[in-house]
Parts: structure tokens; C-alpha cells; sequence
């Protein structure tokens, strides 16, 4: 798909992305604590059967497990020179799970370390970083690049940079924000949208962060601030952590979609769900947006 292909697509009709992977994947066994790429690589079947499982929901694109499967991340298990047979693999896996029916994302998230000036971690580190997984991910047949869970607008701006000195796919862009629109590590998301429009993404927004039930005012101002489709792929709610470390969503599929209603008139078009979420969740999201159009 290309940039021009995918800004029509998005202009047509309200867009349904999926849901979370990693608390569903946490019930489907996967262990905490290890590499849940190399545990989706050796355990596929769970992934697979939840992706379809989003697919009958009406996601229309689907996020590859490749999260967690940059350099940096994949070094905390001795696992850093997998990039790219991981990214490869993994991408497969959501390619034999789509079956053509949706579009298939390369998933890169933060590396967890603030950029300079803001932090410690040279720019051009992270920017090789992200290059080096960008062209695992381009390699291995991703339709689009979803960069997701950003935690600051200078990473945001390396992970598309990166993107756009290897190809022309559409890259959306969502960042983990606080209620009030403000970022964790540097710039908010009003920022962001003005920015990474400049710097080539396709569609901009947020992900993770809180629920979508305080998000309405930060989905408004990133929409007056750029031309862009505007991303909204909140938690199902705020989490309540056991003593045994699980978070809980407490936020029904049906409280969700209603949330989720109001951000669509607050001016998201792609929609979808993060942490906590299930098809359920994108089923009737799916009832809401398409009943009430």
C-alpha cells in the first residue's frame, strides 16, 4: 500500500485496528519475566489464533508481534543479534494469520531511554537502532509501520527518520501520553502531530497510556493540530495490580466502545485497542462505530 493508497483508505470510513497482544498472549501462557518474542517464535499457535480471533472481530490491520524485537530489548535476553531472523519470523506469523484480509503492521515501540538532550541515549544510536529493525520488518512484507507506546517526540522523530531512509510505506505513529496530553520523557502530543506530519508519518496519535475515557481533549487537540488521521489505541481502562504483579482491566468491551464513540467525534479515525483489550473489545467497537455512522 502506498502513502497516497493509504490516506484514501483512511478517508473512506472509520478504521479498525486491532487489539492488546501481550495481556492476551499473558493468559495464553506466556511465561512473565521472558523474551515474548522468542516464546511467540517457539508457541505460535496462541498468537496466531488471537489475531484471527481480531480478524473475525473486523480488525483491519494487524499489529506483528515484533514489539519488543529491536536491539536493545532483545539485548536484556542475550538474544541482540536476532533482529533480524526474529523480525522476519514473527512478521510471517501475522502474514499466515491475516491471510490477505488485513494489513499487516511492523510494530516498533521505545526503547525505554530518553534521547538527548532529554536523556542519555545519543540520537544517532537509536536512529541506527530503528534503522536496523525497520529494514528486518520491510524485509520481511509489512504492509505499514506502526510505531507505537513512544514515550517522547525526539524518539518519535528518530523512529521515522529511520523508516523514511528505506522506503515509502505508511507509518502511523501513537505515543503513551498522561491525561493532559503531555508526553513522558519530552514534547505532548499536539507537539508530536506537528512535528512527525513534517518528518513524512502517515497518522498520529495515541496508544496505551490511560483509558479511553480520558482521552477526548487529547484526541481533539492533536486533531486541530495536524491534517493527519489521528490514532486512538487506549488501555481498557486504568489497571488494578494484584499482589501477584497481574495488571486487571476492569473496562468491558461495552463501556470501551462507548468511550471509544467519543473519541471517534472527538476526531480519531483508526481505532483499536491496547493493554487489557480482546476481540470482544474490537467487536464491539466495531457494533458502535458502524451502527451509529
Amino acid at each position: 500500500m502506498t502513502r497516497t493508497e493509504f490516506a484514501d483508505w483512511c478517508a473512506e470510513r472509520p478504521r479498525l485496528l486491532d487489539g492488546a497482544t501481550g495481556s492476551n498472549l499473558l493468559r495464553a501462557g506466556l511465561p512473565r519475566g521472558v523474551c515474548a518474542e522468542a516464546w511467540i517464535l517457539d508457541h505460535p499457535k496462541p498468537l496466531v489464533q488471537l489475531q484471527k480471533a481480531y480478524l473475525e472481530a473486523g480488525s483491519e490491520v494487524i499489529y506483528a508481534p515484533t514489539f519488543g524485537a529491536n536491539r536493545a530489548a532483545l539485548g536484556l535476553h542475550g538474544l541482540e543479534d536476532d533482529v533480524v531472523p526474529f523480525n522476519r519470523a514473527l512478521v510471517q506469523l501475522s502474514r499466515e494469520a491475516a491471510g490477505g484480509r488485513a494489513l499487516v503492521a511492523g510494530d516498533i515501540t521505545t526503547t525505554g531511554r530518553p534521547v538527548e538532550p532529554y536523556g542519555d541515549y545519543p540520537y544517532a544510536e537509536l536512529l541506527d537502532l530503528y534503522q536496523e529493525q525497520a529494514q528486518a520488518l520491510l524485509d520481511g512484507g509489512v504492509d505499514l509501520f506502526a510505531v507505537e507506546t513512544m514515550m517522547g517526540v525526539t524518539e518519535c522523530m528518530a523512529a521515522v527518520e529511520a523508516i523514511r531512509g528505506l522506503c515509502e510505506l505508511p507509518v502511523l505513529v501513537t505515543m503513551s501520553l498522561q491525561s493532559d496530553g503531555k508526553a513522558y520523557y519530552d514534547g505532548s502530543g499536539e507537539e508530536a502531530a506537528q512535528v512527525l506530519e513534517a518528518l513524512g508519518a502517515d497518522a498520529v496519535g495515541v496508544n496505551c497510556s490511560v483509558g479511553p475515557d480520558q482521552l477526548e481533549s487529547v484526541v481533539g487537540s492533536i486533531r486541530r493540530a495536524c491534517s493527519l488521521p489521528v490514532v486512538a489505541k487506549p488501555n481498557a481502562g486504568l489497571p488494578t495490580i494484584l499482589d501477584t504483579g497481574e495488571a486487571v482491566y476492569a473496562m468491558n468491551p461495552e463501556a470501551f466502545s462507548n468511550h471509544m464513540k467519543k473519541l471517534q467525534l472527538a476526531g480519531a479515525g483508526l481505532l483499536g485497542g491496547c493493554c487489557g483489550t480482546t476481540p470482544e473489545h474490537i467487536r464491539a467497537l466495531k457494533n458502535v462505530i458502524f451502527t451509529e455512522c
